[in-house]
């Protein structure tokens, strides 16, 4: 038996392969197109979930959401102690019969999220925008969880 070199780029390209064909076989392409910018919710079907940045700004957590073409009327957001849920539709425009379309990808569907918060919120100070399909939610922190500064005095 001949000795091989070994070359881990090789069994990289092994494992690319593999990884490759199990999302073949999870998502196939004609579902792909469907899950957009969105991952697929597990034990809904038919429910996205929105890709989302939380960030703690000192006084307040930020959260970004994605939710290009979603207008801001079809956007519920509610808040229960520490937990965030957003969900919302995206809606048809028009409808029209299946045979007045030459292609149609678009996907139109309800999409739902929930996070925990890791600090106390004040539910009366929420504020949230959309602008450019990132729904930007503003959670001020309650007061008794904000940094206090401690002044020091010289002796």
């Amino acid at each position: 038996m001949a000795l091989e070199k070994w070359h881990p780029l090789k069994e990289l390209e092994h494992m690319k392969r593999e990884m490759d064909r199990l999302w073949e076989e999870f998502f196939p392409a004609s579902t792909r197109s469907f899950l957009g910018p969105w991952r697929r919710s597990h034990g809904e079907e038919g429910v996205a979930v929105p890709l989302v940045d939380v960030i703690d700004r000192g006084d307040e957590v930020v959260v970004k959401a994605e939710m290009p073409g979603v207008d801001k009327d079809h956007i519920d957001i509610s808040i229960h102690e520490n937990t965030l849920t957003i969900k919302g539709e995206i809606k048809k425009e028009k409808e029209y019969k299946e045979e007045d379309y030459y292609l149609t990808e678009r996907t139109y569907r309800s999409y739902a999220r929930t996070l925990n918060i890791p600090v106390k919120i004040n539910p009366d100070k929420v504020k949230a925008n959309l602008r450019e399909g990132i729904l930007e939610i503003h959670l001020p922190k309650s007061e008794d969880t904000r940094p206090k500064k401690i002044k020091v005095d010289v002796a």
